[in-house]
């Protein structure tokens, strides 16, 4: 049996070192805030939303939500994005992708101000990631990927990684966060053969699901002993909250897994929070 990865340990462990520094901001007159801006209602933008505002609160970061409907045009969410750059009390923005259809989403999101950029979706932060910098800020769930595997003592070095999903909001990045760690990199999507894709998984050291799938990672593609990180947030055929993983079938022969919800969901809240401290700190030189 697995040891099943709680992220409410690692998020709480997070939490705990940013509240002296919200009272440091606070005490130099700087209340540390959080813009969140929604186009639609999709269960995993709402699931994530509430969670960031639980944790903003646990935290003492202030809180925003500028939600849009799904067929905003994209003159409408280019004005709303530039009232919260100009806003002077707003020191971080979180903008929920994919953007609908009609929206032109790599252009709209390099309007962020790079400085308000807590999830790494403008092209100076993905730079940061790719090049292996400090520019900007990573995507917080990738970030927060690496956050339990450093909680828990799990060096890369060496190590099979095996990403499936190669999104610019998880995949790429965690690819690229785990080639820093020195860990050798499988990265899987859509388009992989099915028999590469089998054989990826079960050879892997340790597992990161975002494909956006519910449950359609199952012990077939999986192998033994194996540390799998889910951070696929989606919807069963009951309309409960599940991940990318068949976490029933998995768990058995893992050495490690996070559940969905309650694994790598409560550590991306945390990440997120001190991507706005830390943009609060630079502004203000606390």
């Amino acid at each position: 049996m697995a040891i099943v990865i709680k992220g409410k340990e690692v998020a709480d462990r997070l939490t705990e070192e940013a509240l002296a520094r919200v009272e440091r901001l606070k005490s130099s007159g700087i209340q540390p805030a959080l813009a969140i801006l929604r186009v639609g209602n999709k269960p995993g933008d709402l699931a994530y939303e509430r969670a960031a505002m639980k944790r903003a609160e646990k935290t003492g970061v202030d809180v925003r939500q500028v939600v849009l409907e799904e067929d905003v045009s994209q003159e409408k969410l280019l004005e709303e994005i530039d009232k919260l750059n100009r806003d002077e009390s707003i020191h971080g923005v979180l903008i929920f992708r994919p953007l609908p259809e009609q929206i032109d989403e790599a252009f709209v999101c390099d309007q962020l101000a790079p400085e308000k950029d807590v999830d790494g979706i403008t092209s100076g932060s993905m730079a940061g990631v790719f090049m292996g910098t400090e520019q900007g800020f990573p995507p917080c769930t990738a970030e927060a990927c690496m956050a339990i595997l450093d909680y828990y003592g799990i060096d890369l070095k060496g190590k099979k990684v095996t990403v499936m999903g190669r999104s610019l909001v998880i995949g790429k990045p965690a690819a690229m966060m785990a080639m820093k760690r020195n860990g050798t990199v499988t990265v899987l999507h859509s388009r992989t053969r099915e028999d590469d894709f089998r054989r990826a998984g079960q050879n892997a050291d340790v597992v990161i699901t975002a494909m956006g799938r519910a449950k359609m990672v199952g012990p077939d593609l999986l192998g033994e002993d194996q540390v799998i990180l889910d951070v696929g947030i989606n919807e069963d055929e009951n309309g409960d909250l599940c991940g990318d993983v068949d976490f029933a079938g998995a768990e058995p022969n893992a050495a490690m897994i996070t559940p969905v919800p309650g694994g790598v969901g409560s550590v991306t809240t945390a990440i997120l929070m001190d991507h706005v401290l830390a943009a609060a700190e630079k502004k203000g030189r606390v």
